[in-house]
């Protein structure tokens, strides 16, 4: 494998380049004429060949030169690009969170946009309930679930409670579990998981038909509750 030409000079000769003229690139890279030279004819003779033919009347490209330029154009780009970019990626908080927690974390998002307004937020939202620092592009993440052994900070927030909700209006009609036999049940799962086992734990066996419904989330689930 042939050994890349260094950074610095490759550098000085694109800047030399679009100006051919080594005082000029001399004053824009702040460093001395005899630099700039010496650090052009030490790129060519790494190469093999010349990039500028030197005359009375100022620098030209040769052949190969002009094709150095548009490779070196093409590299600087993508560096100023990935300065760019990546720097803005660093600014901003990667935040990955299960849909259940969203009504506990919304406020908490608003109150960290008034307090840290230099550290913008992007919220991905899952169904999932867990997170891989090692293959996923998140720096914090808020899920559901017994704490996985990682490289990563964990840090516990709050147990699960099961409470049933509906609208206020039905409250008079629910004096005992039993008399959910007669309601809809809004379950936010496939599985009916929670209402199996706060139904369960209330000593209420509820017999079919059932009305129920399902729904994809909690909070989805929440929303349709609350309008009746």
């Amino acid at each position: 494998m042939k050994r890349l030409p260094p950074l610095p000079a490759l550098h000085t000769f694109w800047v030399t380049a679009q100006c051919c003229n080594f005082t000029r690139a001399a004053e824009h890279l702040h460093i001395t004429q005899g630099a700039v030279s010496r650090q052009v004819a030490g790129l060519e003779s790494q190469l093999g060949y010349a990039l500028f033919q030197r005359q009375a009347r100022g620098l030209s490209l040769t052949e190969e030169g002009r094709e150095w330029l548009a490779c070196a154009q093409q590299v600087f780009g993508l560096l100023a690009d990935a300065v760019e970019h990546i720097g803005d990626r660093r600014q901003t908080l990667q935040l990955k969170a299960s849909t259940c927690v969203m009504r506990w974390l919304l406020p908490r998002l608003l109150q960290w946009q008034e307090e840290r307004p230099d550290v913008p937020v992007e919220l991905t939202t899952t169904v999932a309930y867990n997170v891989d620092f090692r293959r996923e592009p998140f720096d914090a993440a808020v899920i559901y679930g017994p704490i996985v052994e990682q490289s990563a900070e964990a840090r516990h927030l709050f147990d699960e409670r099961l409470t049933p909700v509906c609208v206020p209006g039905l409250l008079g009609s629910l004096r005992t579990p039993q008399d959910l036999q007669h309601q809809v049940l809004l379950h936010p799962t496939r599985d009916e998981r929670d209402w199996t086992l706060w139904l369960k734990a209330a000593n209420a066996c509820l017999s079919d038909p059932i009305q129920r419904h399902h729904f994809e989330t909690l909070d989805l689930a929440m929303t349709v509750a609350s309008q009746g």
